[in-house]
């Protein structure tokens, strides 16, 4: 049993719009052949705001990587105390009973991974295990997922704790003039999300029922960075926003193969790389846009915000009241790989537990 609780997510205080983004552009790369192109593209992303962890005109300077990495590592210790004591709230338990916290993050990086600090400055037992996770991308939150849900059906009665980072901004390079680059520049946004997967069902929340990974051959340097001096540098094939029709046949066997009609769904949590993968899932699936709002929604207000992208959907899921208990619905994320992480689940309405019972307390 693995019961997927209801995330807490948060977005940095700077905002940055969509006219701001475009104004920049102007600014910036006037003399640029492409520029028309550029402006048009981050238009048709469906982007209106982001959130950035530092304010635009210093987000805008680059005083190289090992500077950017402090304020990763800064600004994560800042925030992720509050979104971890969220997340445990919902989920009725606390730190001490977590028995694994799986740490995503593909914008910033330190060994040991964060979740070391987590054990020891936010009551984390020293014996919880931990598993950081950097390489997916995007796909990053549907792996951990998955990778929580395969550690509470392992272990009885187990619990996780999911803890996406991503600082997008801290990825600006201004020295890429590349029409990729360039699109990433007005379409990534950061946050910071946290989730708990409890091991029973003695919460409301998503039951999950199995999960999938797929890699689209031959495609490992559609999504990728370049590791250079200044950091992290985005790269985009145009060929991506054509994925979705490989992996729509994925999706509809996932669903099949946990007895499921794909198009009659009661939930989908998409990860929103952009409009055209909803748009193309949309229809490859056969279902009514309507069904990928909260994914639209996440897109719309901060931006592609990698990894944080399923665990905001699914947030705003939870908010908007949820689907009738036993619904079923799917959760996705799509990253470099290209990769597909796929899981099914069942809403399952319950009364708010108490926890783990302790030592001292009757069983």
């Amino acid at each position: 049993m693995a019961l997927l609780c209801k995330p807490t997510v948060h977005v940095p205080e700077h905002v940055i719009t969509l006219d701001d983004t475009l104004a920049i552009a102007r600014r910036l790369h006037a003399g640029h052949p492409d520029l028309g192109l550029v402006l048009r593209l981050i238009t048709s992303t469906g982007v209106r705001t982001r959130h950035l962890v530092q304010p635009i005109g210093r987000t805008l300077r680059h005083p190289g990587f090992e500077a950017r990495n402090r304020v990763f590592t800064a600004e994560a210790k800042r925030r992720i105390p509050a979104v971890v004591a969220s997340a445990l709230v919902h989920a009725g338990l606390e730190a001490e009973d977590i028995d694994l916290i799986v740490f995503v993050s593909c914008t910033g990086f330190g060994m040991p991974s964060l979740t070391a600090w987590m054990i020891n400055t936010l009551g984390f037992r020293p014996q919880t295990r931990q598993l950081p996770i950097a390489q997916l991308g995007c796909a990053g939150g549907g792996a951990a997922i998955n990778r929580a849900h395969d550690f509470c059906t392992a272990h009885q009665g187990a619990n996780a704790l999911v803890l996406a980072c991503e600082f997008c901004s801290l990825c600006y390079q201004p020295t890429d003039l590349g029409v990729g680059q360039l699109l990433s520049n007005g379409l990534f946004g950061d946050a910071v999300a946290a989730v708990v997967v409890r091991g029973d069902d003695q919460a409301t929340g998503i039951r999950l029922d199995g999960g999938a990974s797929y890699l689209i051959p031959d495609t490992e340097d559609w999504i990728s960075y370049a590791v250079r001096s200044t950091g992290f540098h985005f790269q985009l094939d145009r060929r991506v926003p054509r994925t979705m029709e490989p992996l729509a046949p994925v999706l509809q066997e996932l669903a099949k193969d946990h007895h499921q009609d794909p198009s009659g769904l009661d939930f989908y949590i998409i990860h929103a790389g952009g409009p055209r993968i909803l748009d193309d899932l949309s229809r490859f699936l056969g279902v009514p846009a309507q069904a990928f709002r909260h994914s639209r929604a996440t897109l719309t207000e901060h931006g592609n915000i990698a990894s944080a992208v399923v665990l905001d959907a699914l947030r705003r899921l939870f908010d908007a009241g949820g689907v009738p208990d036993g619904g079923s619905g799917m959760i996705a994320g799509f990253g470099p790989g290209i990769t597909a992480e796929m899981a099914m689940g069942t809403w399952t309405d319950r009364t708010r537990p108490a926890g783990r019972p302790r030592l001292e307390e009757p069983l």
